[in-house]
Protein backbone atom coordinates (compact mmCIF):
# COMPACT_ATOMS: atom_id res chain seq x y z
CA UNK A 1 0.00 0.00 0.00
CA UNK A 2 1.51 3.43 -0.75
CA UNK A 3 -0.04 5.90 1.63
CA UNK A 4 0.24 9.60 1.65
CA UNK A 5 -1.39 13.08 1.74
CA UNK A 6 -3.23 13.73 -1.73
CA UNK A 7 0.19 14.82 -4.63
CA UNK A 8 2.46 13.48 -2.59
CA UNK A 9 3.20 11.43 -6.02
CA UNK A 10 1.70 7.60 -5.16
CA UNK A 11 0.06 7.40 -8.47
CA UNK A 12 2.75 8.61 -10.46
CA UNK A 13 5.44 6.49 -8.34
CA UNK A 14 3.55 3.68 -8.92
CA UNK A 15 3.07 3.79 -12.45
CA UNK A 16 6.77 4.19 -13.56
CA UNK A 17 7.58 1.03 -11.03
CA UNK A 18 4.83 -0.97 -12.80
CA UNK A 19 7.07 -0.29 -16.12
CA UNK A 20 10.37 -0.98 -14.65
CA UNK A 21 8.59 -4.12 -13.29
CA UNK A 22 6.85 -5.42 -16.29
CA UNK A 23 10.39 -5.55 -18.28
CA UNK A 24 11.57 -8.07 -15.96
CA UNK A 25 8.32 -10.14 -15.88
CA UNK A 26 6.40 -9.32 -12.95
CA UNK A 27 3.18 -9.05 -13.61
CA UNK A 28 1.39 -5.78 -11.30
CA UNK A 29 -2.12 -4.71 -11.02
CA UNK A 30 -2.56 -0.90 -9.94
CA UNK A 31 -5.51 -0.25 -7.57
CA UNK A 32 -5.21 3.37 -7.53
CA UNK A 33 -7.46 4.95 -5.10
CA UNK A 34 -9.27 7.82 -7.49
CA UNK A 35 -9.74 5.49 -9.74
CA UNK A 36 -12.03 3.02 -7.61
CA UNK A 37 -13.76 5.39 -5.88
CA UNK A 38 -14.77 6.81 -9.38
CA UNK A 39 -15.76 3.12 -10.72
CA UNK A 40 -16.87 1.04 -7.96
CA UNK A 41 -17.32 3.30 -4.86
CA UNK A 42 -19.09 6.17 -6.25
CA UNK A 43 -21.44 6.42 -3.64
CA UNK A 44 -19.16 7.01 -1.16
CA UNK A 45 -18.25 10.33 0.09
CA UNK A 46 -15.29 11.71 2.45
CA UNK A 47 -16.58 11.33 5.55
CA UNK A 48 -14.40 9.76 7.59
CA UNK A 49 -16.84 6.21 7.99
CA UNK A 50 -17.43 6.13 4.20
CA UNK A 51 -12.69 6.49 3.55
CA UNK A 52 -12.99 3.78 6.28
CA UNK A 53 -15.77 1.95 3.82
CA UNK A 54 -13.45 2.42 0.63
CA UNK A 55 -10.41 1.05 2.10
CA UNK A 56 -11.71 -1.73 3.45
CA UNK A 57 -13.52 -2.63 -0.04
CA UNK A 58 -10.18 -2.07 -1.64
CA UNK A 59 -8.79 -4.09 0.53
CA UNK A 60 -11.21 -6.79 -0.51
CA UNK A 61 -10.24 -6.38 -4.21
CA UNK A 62 -6.20 -7.13 -3.42
CA UNK A 63 -7.66 -10.08 -2.04
CA UNK A 64 -9.25 -10.72 -5.37
CA UNK A 65 -6.25 -9.62 -7.60
CA UNK A 66 -2.97 -11.13 -5.90
CA UNK A 67 -4.12 -14.15 -6.89
CA UNK A 68 -4.00 -13.30 -10.53
CA UNK A 69 -0.55 -10.37 -10.43
CA UNK A 70 2.73 -10.80 -9.10
CA UNK A 71 2.52 -7.57 -7.50
CA UNK A 72 -0.37 -5.69 -6.77
CA UNK A 73 -0.15 -1.97 -5.65
CA UNK A 74 -2.50 0.49 -4.16
CA UNK A 75 -1.55 3.72 -4.35
CA UNK A 76 -4.35 5.75 -1.98
CA UNK A 77 -4.40 8.18 1.11
CA UNK A 78 -5.58 5.72 3.17
CA UNK A 79 -5.30 8.48 6.13
CA UNK A 80 -6.63 6.14 9.26
CA UNK A 81 -3.72 4.14 10.96
CA UNK A 82 -6.72 1.53 12.05
CA UNK A 83 -7.71 0.98 8.51
CA UNK A 84 -3.96 0.18 6.99
CA UNK A 85 -3.65 -2.23 10.09
CA UNK A 86 -6.77 -4.10 8.79
CA UNK A 87 -5.50 -4.11 6.34
CA UNK A 88 -2.48 -5.71 7.37
CA UNK A 89 -4.78 -8.42 9.23
CA UNK A 90 -6.28 -9.51 6.09
CA UNK A 91 -3.50 -9.43 3.47
CA UNK A 92 -0.20 -10.60 5.36
CA UNK A 93 1.91 -12.10 4.73
CA UNK A 94 2.96 -9.70 1.64
CA UNK A 95 1.15 -6.66 2.58
CA UNK A 96 3.85 -3.76 3.03
CA UNK A 97 3.69 -0.07 4.02
CA UNK A 98 5.09 2.66 1.91
CA UNK A 99 4.69 5.95 3.28
CA UNK A 100 4.97 8.71 0.72
CA UNK A 101 6.31 11.85 2.71
CA UNK A 102 5.96 15.24 1.56
CA UNK A 103 4.49 17.84 3.52
CA UNK A 104 1.35 20.05 3.35
CA UNK A 105 2.87 23.08 1.49
CA UNK A 106 4.32 20.95 -0.76
CA UNK A 107 1.39 19.10 -1.72
CA UNK A 108 -0.56 22.37 -1.63
CA UNK A 109 2.00 24.07 -4.15
CA UNK A 110 1.51 20.81 -6.56
CA UNK A 111 -2.14 20.68 -6.32
CA UNK A 112 -1.94 18.56 -9.34
CA UNK A 113 -5.91 17.66 -9.39
CA UNK A 114 -7.21 21.52 -7.97
CA UNK A 115 -8.26 19.67 -4.88
CA UNK A 116 -6.59 21.90 -2.40
CA UNK A 117 -7.44 25.41 -4.31
CA UNK A 118 -11.05 23.74 -3.51
CA UNK A 119 -10.54 23.35 -0.37
CA UNK A 120 -9.14 26.55 -0.04
CA UNK A 121 -12.49 28.18 -1.07
CA UNK A 122 -14.93 26.20 0.76
CA UNK A 123 -15.95 23.87 -1.98
CA UNK A 124 -14.31 21.40 -0.27
CA UNK A 125 -14.80 21.08 3.09
CA UNK A 126 -13.03 17.76 4.84
CA UNK A 127 -10.44 17.67 2.69
CA UNK A 128 -7.80 15.18 4.29
CA UNK A 129 -5.14 16.32 6.28
CA UNK A 130 -6.37 20.05 5.78
CA UNK A 131 -10.08 19.66 7.83
CA UNK A 132 -9.38 19.38 11.52
CA UNK A 133 -12.23 16.07 11.18
CA UNK A 134 -10.34 14.72 8.49
CA UNK A 135 -6.21 14.44 9.80
CA UNK A 136 -3.70 12.39 7.57
CA UNK A 137 -2.53 9.75 10.39
CA UNK A 138 1.43 8.68 9.12
CA UNK A 139 1.98 5.34 9.53
CA UNK A 140 3.80 4.79 12.95
CA UNK A 141 6.14 2.14 11.20
CA UNK A 142 6.23 1.97 7.30
CA UNK A 143 7.90 -0.69 5.76
CA UNK A 144 9.57 2.16 3.14
CA UNK A 145 9.69 6.05 3.36
CA UNK A 146 9.68 7.99 0.09
CA UNK A 147 10.37 11.04 0.71
CA UNK A 148 8.55 13.00 -2.76
CA UNK A 149 9.25 16.27 -1.40
CA UNK A 150 13.58 16.05 -1.72
CA UNK A 151 14.22 12.45 -3.71
CA UNK A 152 13.55 12.82 -7.70
CA UNK A 153 11.42 10.79 -9.35
CA UNK A 154 14.20 8.45 -10.66
CA UNK A 155 15.26 7.94 -7.35
CA UNK A 156 11.85 6.99 -5.34
CA UNK A 157 10.98 4.67 -8.50
CA UNK A 158 14.57 3.42 -7.89
CA UNK A 159 13.88 2.71 -4.35
CA UNK A 160 10.24 0.85 -4.65
CA UNK A 161 11.66 -1.03 -7.78
CA UNK A 162 14.38 -2.92 -5.43
CA UNK A 163 12.19 -2.92 -2.69
CA UNK A 164 9.09 -4.80 -4.31
CA UNK A 165 11.69 -6.99 -6.36
CA UNK A 166 13.75 -8.22 -2.64
CA UNK A 167 10.23 -9.07 -1.47
CA UNK A 168 8.87 -10.44 -4.63
CA UNK A 169 11.74 -12.55 -4.26
CA UNK A 170 11.22 -13.93 -0.60
CA UNK A 171 7.77 -13.86 -0.98
CA UNK A 172 8.40 -16.48 -3.88
CA UNK A 173 10.51 -18.72 -2.27
CA UNK A 174 8.03 -19.04 0.48
CA UNK A 175 5.63 -19.87 -2.01
CA UNK A 176 7.73 -22.87 -2.74
CA UNK A 177 8.48 -24.50 0.36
Amino acid sequence: MFTGLSGAGKTTLAEAVKASLKIINISVCILDGDIVRATNHRNLGFSESDIKSNNSLIVDMCVIERKNYDVVMVPIISPYRQSRKEAFMKLSPGFYVIYFSASLDCVRQRDVKGLYAKSKKGLINNMIGVSSANQYQPPISPDLVINSEMEPLPLSVEKVFQFVVTHHRKQSKFDDL
